[in-house]
């Protein structure tokens, strides 16, 4: 698979600065919603990441390899946003996650002319922007902002796990297990548990999390 073709067409368009966006936890019971964005520089440069995906079919080692390679590029500028619980519960999940967006663009080290979106939404921008339903799967900079995202959401629920360590969030990165399940049902909620979400079973899919 070209990785690289919708940059391509955009790049033939005459637009320079592509930077694709995408997130991470939109689907867990508790912690943040974190977005990247992630833009190339050198529209010739070769890229060296034949084995790159979804960040979702690699593992835990897989995607910090990644996230080394591509935090260290000197072709590739990033930026993050995250957005709390607290926010998520205010305004719901998806301008949650259109917020994150928008944080992760203001850290990104350049300025887009054109942004791709994972999703079938936009965020609101000046700047023109196409949504691709799965394009974390399909688009380069979108796999590699989904992994930036991936990678730093797991870290921060990592340390979450230490402060909460009942709940273990170092297993489930705050998605709804089974096992999460039952340590919400023994223990209740943490303060970083999302409370406009539905938690009872007959709501709420348990997840398989693949580490």
């Amino acid at each position: 698979m070209n990785f690289l073709s919708e940059e391509k067409k955009l790049w033939k368009r005459g637009y320079r600065r592509v930077a694709c966006l995408d997130e991470a936890g939109r689907g867990p019971l508790a912690g943040p919603v974190v977005a990247a964005a992630v833009a190339m520089v050198n529209r010739k440069y070769h890229l060296p990441y034949s084995d790159i995906r979804d960040s979702k079919k690699l593992s835990q080692k897989q995607r910090e390899k990644f996230y080394k390679q591509l935090t260290g590029d000197s072709n590739i500028k990033w930026g993050i946003g995250r957005v709390s619980e607290k926010v998520i519960d205010k305004i719901n999940i998806l301008e949650a996650t259109k917020l994150a967006m928008k944080k992760a663009l203001g850290s990104l080290k350049t300025k887009p002319d054109f942004l791709i979106l994972d999703g079938n939404f936009k965020i609101n921008s000046s700047v023109p922007q196409k949504p691709i339903v799965k394009a974390d799967g399909k688009v380069f900079s979108c796999i590699a902002a989904g992994i930036l995202a991936k990678v730093t959401r797991d870290r921060i629920m990592r340390r979450f796990h230490k402060k909460y360590p009942q709940y273990g969030f170092d297993r489930h990165k705050g998605y709804p297990t089974s096992f999460h399940r039952r340590m919400l049902k023994k223990y209740g909620r943490c303060v970083i548990h999302r409370n406009s979400f539905q938690y009872g079973s007959s709501k709420t899919k348990t997840h398989k999390i693949k580490t």
